[in-house]
């Protein structure tokens, strides 16, 4: 039979039990084994064996606590699972991430802060403490480019921009936030100064709001300076900036029409914002949470049928409404799920540290969660938001960041607009009547990033 190790992992196997025959006082055990692999003196000296001498039992055990990990897993799968479940389990719309990760990448030398995924290719960024932000192709499990530019840590990234293009924002705890064109090598083509502490999370404004002119071309950055800013990135002016919060703003999220935002930050503060008029102002503030708040996001239409009831209702809100719910993490361990009346409508419990970040099922149906208590967890909306499955050990240290693929917008409804002369922005239209949204095919592909410097991908 052909040797399963290499001759260099059957040496550290053979000097770990003999090192761990020795400590277990089984000296004659110990002594016919080095005699039968003639392991001298010279080879295996007394410093030799008290390097090796827990070497084997750390490997079993973490073999061991690997594996109740899985069985846990496994059987809180068992547990939740019904019928039509079974029945969905290839089901894009009912996948739920699951260990272990497809790959796990290796370079940054310090934690890994923040995640995106191009919207059309392979490629994934991650910003980190060691000031760089790396491309890598998720689908290889490649490390593509590693891109320098700013001067302390990177803390999060975003893809997006005007149709017909596509760039990379970044922004960091240098005071800045950098544009970068993926189609030039990832050049740095403006950077926009203007916040006056750590800039903390960035996202594109998606095109299509009402009386906002430069629709598409718009960027939201929060920062510690306790203030949100709106850039226009042709120009690389700020064009607004919101106050409102009394403290550190952590994160950011735009509605998919572009029209409101949802921050939250140090304040304790949920803040749901109108900018699609003159002068933006603070729609609701939502209280409740009893720590500094990490994350926030805002639920996308497909997810009222499952929110509704808890908010009850007797029927979803239209789709056409953008900001009906959303969710907010925070580091009293907590997730809360809020309507636009800033009514709390449920306060997840499950997670044993902050947690770091949520986002949405495509399908609206499940609500992911990522904590400092090193979980991954999946709440189901459907159920009240009872928590149907846990990732243990995501990664060795504290999970910072969690992204889920953009969807594939189907070619033959994108051919269909450009035919229609539809592809230039706002609500695409036939007939003089609007016409349902473009067929978005759902990706199952999710990725974290860690204080262990690894980036994870998991996918179907």
């Amino acid at each position: 039979m052909a040797p399963t190790l290499t001759s260099r992992q059957a040496e550290e196997l053979h000097k770990s039990i003999i090192a761990y025959l020795s400590a277990n006082q089984l000296p004659n055990a110990a002594a016919a084994l080095r005699t039968e692999l003639n392991l001298g003196e010279d080879v295996f000296d007394a410093a030799t064996a008290k390097k090796y001498e827990t070497l084997l039992e750390r490997k079993w055990t973490s073999i061991i606590m690997d594996l109740e990990t899985r069985n846990e897993t496994l059987q809180s799968e068992l547990d939740n699972a019904t019928p039509s479940s079974l029945s969905k389990r290839n089901d894009p719309a009912s996948w739920l991430p699951k260990s272990p990760p497809r790959h796990t990448l290796e370079s940054h030398r310090e934690t890994i802060n923040c995640v995106a995924f191009h919207p059309i290719f392979s490629s994934i960024a991650s910003g980190s403490d060691d000031y760089t932000i790396k491309i890598w192709d998720w689908e290889l499990g490649e490390l593509e480019k590693t891109i320098k530019g700013h001067t302390r840590a990177v803390l999060d990234v975003d893809y997006g921009g005007p149709r017909g293009g596509c760039l990379l924002a970044s922004c960091s705890s240098d005071l800045t936030i950098k544009l970068w064109d993926p189609a030039d090598d990832y050049k740095n083509i403006r950077t926009l100064p203007g916040h006056d502490h750590s800039v903390s999370a960035i996202r594109f404004i998606p095109s299509g709001a009402a009386g906002a002119p430069l629709s598409g071309n718009l960027l939201v950055s929060a920062s510690r300076d306790k203030t949100l800013r709106i850039w226009d990135i042709t120009t690389g002016y700020c064009v607004r900036t919101l106050h409102g919060h009394s403290s550190w703003v952590r994160d950011v999220c735009p509605s998919p029409d572009g029209r409101f935002l949802v921050s939250t930050g140090d304040d304790m503060t949920v803040r749901l914002w109108d900018i699609s008029v003159l002068e933006p102002e603070t729609k609701l503030i939502m209280y409740g949470h009893e720590h500094f708040n990490e994350c926030c996001a805002l639920a996308p239409p497909s997810s009222y049928q499952y929110l509704a009831p808890l908010a009850g209702l007797k029927k979803p809100p239209p789709a056409s409404s953008t900001a009906e719910f959303m969710a907010t993490g925070s580091r009293d361990k907590t997730i809360r799920l809020w309507d636009a009346r800033g009514t709390c409508l449920a306060t997840l419990v499950g997670h044993d540290n902050w947690v770091r970040a949520v986002i949405f099922h495509p399908s609206g149906k499940y609500l992911l969660s990522a904590s400092d208590d090193r979980t991954l967890r999946c709440w189901d909306l459907s159920q009240g938001g009872k928590c149907v499955k846990v990732l243990g050990n995501v990664h060795e240290a504290f999970v910072t960041c969690l992204r889920w693929a953009p969807g594939i917008i189907k070619e033959s409804v994108v051919a269909a607009e450009v035919q229609n002369g539809e592809a230039g922005g706002g609500t695409p239209k036939r007939n003089g009547a609007e016409r349902p949204g473009p067929d978005v095919q759902i990706r199952c592909i999710i990725a974290t990033g860690g204080v262990d410097r690894k980036l994870r991908i998991f996918a179907n």
